[in-house]
């Protein structure tokens, strides 16, 4: 019977009248046989299945092998064994050298077939040692989801004991170096779903080993604070954190800002690569992970990473803000960025080029996603004006741009301003930062020169020496009849009381 099948599926003959004769085989199969027609049968399918050069050739391999496996167990089983599968998955199928990438479906096809034998047990043993040794081989996205697949569908094949967690920490290894093969539609498309089913299987690992989540997550955290590594790691591996519960996340962060052994160098690289994780379209709370550990580097007044990580990245996420799939995470994580880098104007104002177009391609979109997200800028670019307020020709673009938008009030503003400040106390950042040194021996500050404001600012600042014109100035009645007096009642002000 088998050579009387492979003759018809070799055969030039249309599909359909194959179809036909195939059927019949099949129907065939069904009735008692010998063994060793059995096995004939069985190593026919399997050799369609996993070397076939067609999808149709593969697919009468697989309705074979399931006939057989169904109406044959005995035979299957034996067939089936644990032997032949450890030389499947350890030197392949056919001639010498030569892997067949259906070697996982294959196995995952017949092991319902083998569920219930006496060799099932040895069966999961020697599948729980292969997949360990086969992520340690750091397999494709897509063979790395069919071993996800696989394990999915038969979690009694997925490690155990100390190696459950080796497997966990090598299958995180195996996202950093994921990339997509192509810019397509459906190969992005595909590769999602290939990293979704690799990252729901650490989820489910996750579910029944609670133990496992941290030493996880140290392993995310090496691979992403490395400094040697020649390649950026995937940005897949946001798909991880999106399944760590939050309720784990003040711990964790806590533990990673407090590590001594964790240089500065390593978090900013590690920060700086969460941060580029916006850009994972579908990820859940990731954005929710950023914002926790700037505000855990601010606790233990790291500024001096919080500074460089924001001028290096803010106008990357600030670009995200175009993808509907990622703008409320990207949203997010600027909104944050932003309201806490208040002791300067720098991070603000490397976006003021990009803003107006930001804001006509959000209007042009007329969605309500990009309805919120205007409404939601307005306001934090009018805590900028606010904050930052001596920059009126600079902004002239950008007020033109959000001028039909609602304006928020200014107690609205400063709640804000003191909700995500890093510090109140602008003087601990002057060792972060040149610009905000502390007041000299004479206990005098000047005003930074704009650019073109130098005559300007001297003028300004001989006047303040002059003790009784500054006397005055500031002994000054608030009135709208005087609001050139009025600014200069407030800077002198800030140049009497400020850092």
């Amino acid at each position: 019977m088998d050579k009387i099948l492979e003759a018809v599926v070799m055969s030039s003959y249309p599909n359909n009248v194959k179809q036909g004769l195939v059927r019949r085989v099949i129907e065939a199969a069904k009735q008692p046989m010998d063994s060793e027609q059995c096995w004939s049968m069985l190593e026919l399918s399997t050799k369609l299945y996993l070397t076939g050069d067609t999808k149709y050739k593969r697919e009468i391999g697989k309705e074979v092998l399931e006939v057989y496996g169904h109406y044959h167990p005995e035979e299957f089983e034996e067939f089936f064994n644990v032997r032949f599968l450890l030389s499947l998955l350890q030197e392949g199928y056919g001639p010498l050298g030569k892997r067949s990438h259906y070697v996982l479906d294959y196995i995952q096809l017949g092991l319902q077939f083998v569920l219930e034998s006496p060799s099932a047990s040895s069966i999961f043993s020697l599948l729980r040692i292969e997949v360990l040794r086969k992520v340690c081989e750091r397999p494709s996205p897509k063979q790395c989801a069919k071993i996800s697949k696989l394990l999915t569908q038969h979690p009694q094949c997925i490690p155990i004991g100390k190696h459950q967690l080796l497997f966990c920490q090598q299958l995180i290894r195996c996202i950093g170096h994921f990339q997509c093969a192509s810019d397509g539609e459906e190969d992005i498309m595909e590769f999602l779903e290939q990293v979704n089913k690799v990252s729901g299987l650490l989820q489910r690992i996750w579910r029944t080993q609670t133990s496992a989540i941290l030493p996880s997550l140290k392993e995310l955290f090496t691979i992403i604070s490395s400094t040697e590594e020649q390649e950026t790691p995937s940005n897949a591996l946001a798909s991880v954190v999106q399944f760590v519960p939050l309720e784990l996340m003040d711990g964790v962060i806590r533990n990673l800002t407090n590590d001594d052994s964790i240089t500065d160098v390593q978090m900013m690289t590690a920060i700086g690569r969460m941060i580029d994780w916006v850009s994972w379209p579908l990820g859940k709370n990731i954005d929710k992970w950023i914002i926790a550990l700037l505000k855990g580097l601010a606790a233990v007044k790291k500024f001096s990473i919080l500074i460089e990580v924001t001028l290096s990245k803010i106008e990357k996420v600030f670009s995200k803000l175009l993808y509907p799939i990622v703008r409320e995470g990207a949203l997010s994580v600027l909104q944050y960025m932003l309201l806490s880098f208040q002791h300067s104007h720098e991070a603000f104002h490397l976006l003021l080029p990009h803003i107006p177009r930001l804001v006509a391609s959000l209007k042009k979109e007329d969605s309500n996603s990009a309805t919120s997200s205007l409404e939601q800028l307005a306001e934090l670019i009018h805590c900028m004006f606010f904050r930052f307020s001596g920059f009126p020709d600079l902004y002239e673009p950008v007020l033109e741009a959000v001028k039909s938008l609602p304006v928020p009030n200014e107690d609205r503003i400063k709640h804000l301003l003191g909700q995500n400040a890093w510090t109140s106390q602008k003087n601990e950042l002057a060792s972060f930062y040149p610009r905000l040194a502390s007041k000299s021996e004479t206990g005098k500050i000047g005003l930074i020169n704009l650019g073109n404001t130098c005559y300007m600012n001297s003028i300004i600042q001989s006047l303040f020496m002059a003790s009784d014109f500054r006397h005055s100035v500031l002994n000054l009645t608030e009135g709208n009849s005087q609001p050139l007096m009025t600014k200069l009642q407030w800077l002198f002000a800030f140049l009497e009381h400020s850092q």
